[in-house]
């Protein structure tokens, strides 16, 4: 045994990993990595970060997935140890992934709609609140990428949320001399942000509740900030656009309170984009009238397909995002509860998990 596997023996001995046993409870347990099978990858986590879908899950668990379940799936790290095949990744090798990949072959993956495909949810990669983990070979193949030297791991691990926002605006076409408005001051309303920003177009209005909210959206380059809480906030943003409203709205909240909101403040002829998912059996009531003579787009992307992931890995690799700046907060492995704490009393942002 080489110097190199007798480290990572010792290495998946002496792992730890966050389970989500029931809504509200996390254990921290002992965990002995496996030895990856033919196209798969072990690997260190150095990052994994905190996400808007983990804090839902962890209030009331998910649809998809069953508890007990390893939780995290936002992460960057380093190669442990490489399958049999596996050619482009090897062990010592700095990596970035989207925890999910389609299958490429059936109706939806053929039709270019990857992200609707039974493989990307339903296979996804859970586990990475921990020390080690285990990428299957579907996601090595289509959705891994090794790390720029330069780019810190902590905006690597933003990979799979940023991957979210470019399919949705991809969907949206946002031009350079629009008014778009985010409803919505967390981590993913500032991510379509700065993508928007960085695009050059003309005015980005962030909605949000609370002052911390709407202070990180100024500090990180918004052109406006409106406090939905304010008597004044639906004819603040009536005003826009030189009294038309905004071109384009995205909603970010996950709340059918927001949804509503964006489809109410939306100008005539403009787009909505209900990025953030809602609870189960809630409904959307639609103006018909409204919809029809005023001729808007209503658009719900989900997930995101294989393009958007390499779009992503393109704008973190090149820096064009100062994304690394969404974190804003950083805890060890050990004290991951505490984390989902500061979550629910929104102090942060994102959460980088270092093992």
């Amino acid at each position: 045994m080489s110097a190199l596997e007798a480290s990572a023996k010792i290495a998946r001995a002496q792992s730890r990993q966050a389970m989500l046993v029931e809504p509200g409870r996390l254990e921290l347990r002992d965990y002995i990595a496996p030895r990856p099978a033919p196209g798969e990858l072990l690997i260190q986590i150095r990052c994994a970060l905190s996400c808007g879908t983990d804090l839902k899950t962890f209030r009331r668990g998910h649809p998809l997935w069953q508890l007990p379940m390893p939780f995290g799936h936002e992460f960057s790290g380093v190669v442990v140890e490489a399958g049999d095949g596996v050619t482009a990744f090897k062990a010592g090798d700095e990596i970035m992934a989207a925890p999910t990949a389609p299958c490429g072959i059936c109706f939806y993956c053929q039709h270019g709609q990857e992200n609707l495909c039974d493989d990307a949810v339903g296979r996804m990669v859970h586990g990475a609140y921990a020390d080690m983990l285990l990428l299957p070979a579907h996601v090595v193949a289509r959705n891994t990428f090794i790390k720029p030297a330069e780019l810190p791991f902590e905006e690597a691990a933003l990979l799979e949320p940023l991957a979210c926002v470019v399919h949705a605006q991809e969907m949206a076409r946002p031009e350079k001399n629009e008014t778009v408005v985010i409803i919505g001051g967390g981590a993913f309303g500032l991510l379509h942000m700065l993508v928007l920003k960085a695009a050059g177009v003309r005015e980005v209005v962030v909605v949000g509740r609370g002052p911390e909210r709407l202070k990180w959206a100024r500090e990180l380059g918004a052109d406006r900030v409106v406090d939905a809480r304010g008597a004044d906030a639906a004819a603040e943003i009536a005003r826009l656009n030189g009294g038309f409203g905004p071109d384009l709205v995205i909603e970010c909240t996950g709340q059918v309170e927001g949804w509503n909101d964006a489809f109410a403040r939306v100008r005539r002829g403009g787009r909505v984009v209900f990025f953030g998912g809602c609870a189960a059996g809630t409904a959307l009531s639609v103006d018909t009238r409204r919809m029809h003579y005023d001729n808007l787009t209503l658009m719900a992307p989900f997930h995101y397909r294989p393009r958007d992931v390499r779009r992503a890995y393109e704008l973190l690799a090149g820096r064009a995002l100062n994304a690394g700046a969404i974190v804003n907060a950083r805890m060890r492995l050990g004290d991951l509860a505490e984390v989902f704490e500061m979550l629910e009393r929104g102090v942060v942002l994102k959460c980088a998990v270092i093992p």
